[in-house]
Order: C-alpha cells, then sequence, then structure tokens
C-alpha cells in the first residue's frame, strides 16, 4: 500500500495538511487511471461522465441541466458536447419555444458504448477498500466538502 509521506518525499507539518496533500496526491493518480482506461474507447473521463448523466435521465435534458449534473464542471463542457456529437454519440436539439435552450439527447451509438465501457470497467483499484471502509470514506469526503 502507498504511503504519501513516501510517495511525495515529504514530512507534514500536521494531519489535516497530510490529509489535504493526500487528497491532491490521489485524485491526480486516478485521473491519470481515468485517463488510461478511457483512451482506447475514443473518449475522456469527462466525455463518459455526460454519457452516463444521459443515460441516467432517460430523456433528454437541458444542455446546462447537463453541464450542473457533472462530477467536473469544467468550463468547457460545451466543447466536449461537440465532440460527442461529432461522434454521434449524443445529439442536439432546438428547443421549439427558446432558440436559447438546446436539449441533448444519447443516441443508440452512445449507449452502447456505454454498456461496453461498463462491461471492461475496472475497479480493482478499490479492492483494497472493504465495503464498510468505502463507505466511510465517501462519508468523509462528504464531511469534508
Amino acid at each position: 500500500m502507498g504511503n504519501i509521506a513516501d510517495d511525495v518525499n515529504s514530512r507534514f507539518e500536521n494531519n489535516k495538511v497530510k490529509a489535504l496533500i493526500n487528497i491532491l496526491f490521489t485524485a491526480g493518480w486516478i485521473t491519470n487511471k481515468q485517463n488510461a482506461f478511457f483512451k482506447p474507447f475514443g473518449i475522456s473521463p469527462q466525455q463518459y461522465n455526460i454519457l452516463r448523466i444521459l443515460k441516467g435521465a432517460g430523456e433528454p435534458l437541458k444542455a446546462q441541466t447537463v453541464k450542473d449534473r457533472m462530477i467536473e464542471r469544467a468550463p468547457n463542457a460545451t466543447r466536449l458536447m461537440d465532440k460527442l456529437s461529432a461522434k454521434h454519440l449524443i445529439e442536439r436539439m432546438p428547443c421549439d419555444y427558446d432558440r436559447r435552450v438546446v436539449y441533448i439527447h444519447i443516441t443508440k451509438e452512445g449507449l452502447a458504448l456505454i454498456q461496453e465501457i461498463s462491461a471492461d470497467l475496472n475497479l480493482d483499484f478499490l479492492e483494497n477498500l472493504t465495503e464498510d471502509e468505502a463507505g466511510h470514506l465517501s462519508d468523509l469526503l462528504d464531511k469534508l466538502r
């Protein structure tokens, strides 16, 4: 198992600073794992998040609603949706009564990709946690926010 002090070759003035550095280091580590996992599918983790949101909604959503529900609320969400649309994984549908509103819908191709990714999804880096520990960690992260 990793040890943040060893991983970053540093000492910490207290456990709160150590926890913060550990969270940031772990976030980067997970991001690198995600990028490597999604690369063969031709999408980014953020694009996958958009597809998951749309699949879970079960109906077209306003583009702003999708942006609001994203895990990582990146300012480039429109560009991410442009790329998904170019790959025919989502469709944009203009609102009939308000031209400022655009609805986003996941396509059959997008649903198929989600299914393919779900079959390959590898969470082995969570194997070191028991179900109770994972729940406790999630609760602590909720408390932090």
